[in-house]
């Protein structure tokens, strides 16, 4: 008996990287521990990961799922990059979160991403008209009727898949441009939330590909008054979910120092486009949590819960964002005796 086994990775594609697969026809039984699963092997000159003339690189197997494209038995397979003494590679951001996850394991750091992207038909959003504009931002958000959405076909099937994978999919929704859509994964361990966003996203590409429309995370895809597409991160330790004192400790300490530049230099190309201060969040170069980083109205009133950074970009890094936020907040919770 043989299965189909799709492994995905991220590339070294600078400034923000891309996902590549590739199927690897495999005997025996494809609900083998993700462990049990063989190394393989790529070409790193083509992914902006190796020279030509050293190029081979090393896949890794580190999270499993049904494969709910092909359906059988066949399997998604998400991979680190290795170099060929089985190292990480330098383009391999996740080996840096999983030591800091590992650190700091016992404070129980969960979170929750919302990803935003947009569709486009060609050149343009799904939705817009050719050359030209549709109707100003009001309608879109949350709406109904073919007058104002565009491209639900495509969600509730990537919604599917994203079920079918046994993926951590908490929600969907229409966003506030035409043929712009978010969902939600989460809340989940730092690596788990990181994992489970990569292969949504690869599913998401993938179902869109099959309607012959493509799906972006461009922070900024219409210049203008239009809508920038973010990756707002939600987050809690143990401490924060117990009590409101832990919860303005990790607000205050992305404030402090260098913090706000080193997590949004991290947060996605071109940050600067989408954090105007003209929207939902302060400017890209000021740090308020407030705005910058959001104490929601239900957890000021229960006095426990989590936060909200929203300025993550759409394209950000999960294993950077998640990492970042880790590394800031269970530091200073740690230092204050709040874990």
């Amino acid at each position: 008996m043989t299965f189909k086994a799709e492994y995905i990775w991220i590339d070294g594609t600078e400034p923000t990287a891309k996902l590549r697969s590739k199927t690897k026809i495999m005997a025996g039984d494809a609900s083998r521990e993700v462990a049990a699963l063989p190394l393989w092997g790529f070409d790193g000159s083509s992914t902006h990961q190796a020279k030509g003339r050293s190029s081979d690189l090393v896949l890794k197997p580190v999270f499993s799922c049904p494969d709910p494209i092909r359906g059988g038995g066949d399997i998604l397979v998400l991979c680190e990059v290795l170099d060929i003494d089985l190292t990480p590679h330098s383009s391999n951001t996740r080996a840096v979160l999983r030591e800091v996850a590992e650190r700091f394991a016992g404070q129980e750091p969960i979170f929750g991403i919302e990803q935003e992207y947009t569709f486009f038909d060609g050149h343009r959003p799904l939705g817009f008209p050719e050359g030209g504009f549709p109707a100003a931002q009001g309608g879109y958000y949350c709406g109904v009727g073919a007058d104002e959405i565009f491209g639900r076909d495509i969600v509730e099937k990537h919604l599917d898949n994203c079920l079918r994978a046994g993926l951590g999919i908490s929600g969907i929704n229409a966003e506030v441009m035409p043929g712009q859509w978010e969902f939600q994964v989460g809340p989940l361990s730092p690596l788990e939330v990181s994992d489970q966003l990569w292969v949504a996203r690869w599913l998401l590409y993938r179902t869109a590909e099959d309607f012959d429309v493509s799906a972006t995370l461009d922070p900024k895809p219409v210049k203008g008054d239009w809508n920038g597409a973010g990756a707002h991160t939600n987050f809690s330790t143990r401490a924060m979910r117990e009590g409101y004192e832990a919860i303005i400790t990790a607000c205050e300490s992305m404030g402090e120092g260098s913090k706000p530049m080193d997590h949004v230099k991290n947060y996605g190309a071109g940050i600067d486009d989408r954090l105007t201060g003209l929207h939902e969040t302060a400017p890209w170069n000021e740090y308020s949590y407030g705005a910058s980083v959001r104490i929601p109205w239900q957890v000021e009133r229960d006095r426990k819960g989590y936060i909200e950074d929203r300025r993550p970009n759409a394209n950000v890094d999960p294993y950077v964002v998640t990492r970042l936020i880790v590394d800031t907040c269970c530091t200073a919770l740690e230092k204050a005796g709040q874990v």
